[in-house]
């Protein structure tokens, strides 16, 4: 059964965050996503903020850009937060937005090596590693992490590019796709996820996490149509972006979990 969800953007002020996260709570909503997008919100404060203050609700961070992260943080931050609540977090990683990374001084000369050096050291240390390396962009010297979370959650990694999905097959868990993506593009994706997972020796396609954006006035029938379309194309999470005028995102989480979840089951 494929997943559903919802996205709380960081163009919404994060005092607005705990009104929708219990609503969301309350209508029995699978998941809620926060994004981490330059200059607005920490995704891992505000993914820290919604699992305290809801009982069952899985929280996905889609993105933390990893150039503007220390892999070590970034690993003690997931740590802690599954640790804390155990099965509820979903983390993902990706390049970052390349123009925001060169406005902080970080942005990287190869984003696919750090994504590659940074993915792979911080699912070691997850898995309760002791990690020595000494990349183009990542240097470890004997780091492991005292609480490592035991199981690690998921790590997903955001991918557009057919290399990043290969990459996102190889490594991580599973994939993000964003919001642009078709359901014709998806297809064409997917090979290349399995391409990765395949050379890693790795078994099935994992997570295909993707985000489904949803202009103006929020349907049911048609929304739950199109998650079907993707869900037939093989994602297993369905992640709703409301944009343009239509219901409050209050009412939003719960039009996806009480009428649309129904019409896709």
């Amino acid at each position: 059964m494929t997943t559903l969800g919802a996205i709380f953007p960081p163009d919404l002020p994060p005092e607005r965050l705990r009104a929708v996260a219990l609503a969301a709570d309350e209508a029995g909503l699978e998941q809620l996503w926060v994004w981490e997008d330059c200059f607005k919100e920490s995704g891992v404060a505000a993914a820290a903020a919604v699992l305290a203050w809801t009982e069952r609700l899985t929280v996905g961070i889609g993105l933390l850009p990893v150039p503007l992260r220390n892999v070590a943080l970034t690993a003690m931050e997931v740590a802690t937060l599954e640790r804390l609540f155990p099965g509820r977090l979903v983390p993902g990683v990706g390049h970052g937005v390349l123009e925001w990374m060169a406005q902080v001084g970080a942005r990287a000369e190869s984003p696919m090596t750090l994504l590659r050096e940074y993915t792979d050291a911080l699912r070691r240390l997850l898995h309760g590693e002791r990690v020595t390396t000494s990349g183009r962009y990542v240097q470890l010297d004997d780091v492991a992490l005292d609480w490592p979370p035991s199981p690690p959650p998921p790590l997903l990694v955001g991918a557009v590019r057919e290399r990043t999905v290969a990459l996102a097959g190889e490594l991580g868990d599973g994939v993000i796709l964003t919001g642009e993506t078709t359901v014709e593009a998806m297809g064409e994706a997917m090979p290349h996820l399995r391409r990765g997972r395949k050379e890693a020796g790795r078994d099935g396609d994992g997570d295909v996490v993707v985000f489904m954006a949803v202009d103006g006035a929020f349907e049911p029938e048609p929304v739950a149509s199109r998650v079907r379309e993707f869900a037939d194309a093989g994602a297993t999470h369905v992640i709703l972006h409301a944009v343009g005028d239509g219901p409050s995102l209050e009412d939003v989480v719960r039009i996806v979990a009480q009428d649309v979840r129904p019409l896709v089951d």
